[in-house]
């Protein structure tokens, strides 16, 4: 049953509203201003909430802003206002608000809005967290000034980092509020049909994975969604677990492709450049996981928190959330202890491995061999599940493959699920 808060001063209007909702076969909770309405936010997350703008302690507004500040606006919030104005209603989009309803409510627009809220906040992938998801360091706060600056812009943008670095959280800040959200999976759909791929996402955004992977004749598909972008009003977003730049210099990028993406190139940290941020982080992954219902309440204690934060994590954010949800899945109580934590965290590099490398040779070869023992160490880690492996690592499966077959690492298909 579909859960909706509704947060209202006025008590005919909480009731007259939770009346016609729970009739609909939704679970109404009421809120009467600001401060119960946090209250409940903090102990679990509805599916909507119906937010009036104007309360005696807090505005909508203000309450929207708070929210999206700290990563909790995760659910679509439809405001509410029976002084509802042009400039209020655009406000309250971009901030994150899905839509706008003015009073008195006719009850069919509830209805239609309701519907239409819930149903699009089933098929994408929570948003509005933004940037608060990726820490509060000073290396994300200058990647927040970063892409910030570049918000309002409808150039293509390169999001250049290593290997499960936070590139869609970062390309859906860019991404405007309630318009289309389009994501390229595989190469080969920028050859099959590259103009449906920016009519999908017409008006929106067209985030494309790990274009470093993508073979010659994906490249040139890539170069007709950059050059027809601008007549469909698309902002394409590539992600790049490789410099381009490298590729290009070696023959392996197309220069027209790179020249389109490199005018607008930001720079992902990693995770251990924000090692402050990572218990926090960790909570909030785990807190995810717990309002989905897909785990019991649990919580870290402070030393768990604290072997995370000391953990190298050379898969940054996508090695950082498997372990959260290992933990969360696997832990005896509602504590998740050091003990539990340390056998869920990854063990370092053998020495062996460490040794195999040699810093002498060519840049090439040296990197090679370090993605070498990289990927044997998480096959090892995984059992030899691909599938696990290229979410920790942040690669298309089909993408993985194909690195592994450049680099002779043997895998076995038959481990893939």
């Amino acid at each position: 049953m579909r859960q909706i808060l509704v947060v209202d001063d006025e008590i005919g209007i909480r009731e007259l509203l939770s009346e016609i909702l729970s009739d609909e076969g939704y679970d109404v909770q009421l809120a009467e201003n600001a401060s119960a309405a946090r209250a409940f936010r903090s102990q679990t997350r509805p599916d909507l909430v119906l937010l009036d703008i104007w309360m005696p302690d807090t505005d909508g507004i203000t309450l929207l802003k708070e929210w999206a500040g700290s990563g909790q606006l995760t659910m679509p919030v439809v405001m509410m206002s029976g002084h509802g104005t042009i400039d209020t209603a655009v406000e309250a989009t971009r901030i994150g608000a899905s839509d706008f309803l003015e009073k008195p409510i006719a009850l069919q627009k509830l209805l239609a809005t309701v519907g239409r809220a819930i149903t699009r906040s089933e098929r994408q992938l929570p948003s509005a967290a933004g940037l608060a998801v990726l820490g509060r360091t000073p290396v994300v706060q200058e990647l927040k000034q970063r892409l910030e600056r570049i918000a309002g812009s409808r150039s293509p943008v390169l999001l250049q980092g290593a290997p499960g670095c936070a590139f869609e959280a970062c390309a859906r800040v860019l991404h405007v509020p309630n318009m289309p959200w389009h994501v390229v999976d595989q190469g080969s759909q920028t050859v099959e049909a590259p103009l449906d791929l920016l009519q999908a996402a017409r008006g929106g955004t067209l985030f494309v994975r790990d274009v470093a992977e993508f073979s010659k004749l994906e490249q040139r598909g890539l170069l007709v969604l950059l050059s027809q972008a601008e007549r469909y009003n698309t902002r394409v977003v590539c992600a790049a677990t490789r410099m381009l730049s490298e590729l290009v210099a070696a023959g392996q990028f197309d220069d027209r492709v790179f020249q389109l993406l490199g005018a607008t190139m930001i720079r992902l940290p990693q995770l251990r450049d924000q090692r402050d941020d990572i218990p926090e982080l960790a909570g909030a992954m785990l807190k995810d996981f717990v309002e989905q219902k897909l785990v019991p309440p649990r919580h870290f204690s402070v030393a768990a928190l604290n072997a995370l934060r000391t953990h190298d994590w050379p898969g940054n954010f996508s090695e950082l959330r498997s372990v959260v949800q290992t933990l969360a899945n696997t832990a005896a109580g509602e504590q998740i202890t050091l003990e539990e934590t340390q056998r869920a965290l990854p063990q370092a590099a053998t020495p062996n491995a460490s040794a195999s490398l040699q810093l002498d040779a060519p840049l090439r070869d040296a990197r090679d061999a370090f993605e070498r023992i990289y990927f044997e160490y998480h096959l090892a880690r995984e059992g030899g599940n691909i599938s696990r492996v290229a979410d920790v690592v942040g690669l298309e499966r089909t993408h993985l493959y194909r690195k592994l077959k450049h680099l002779g690492v043997k895998t076995s298909r038959r481990n893939d699920e």
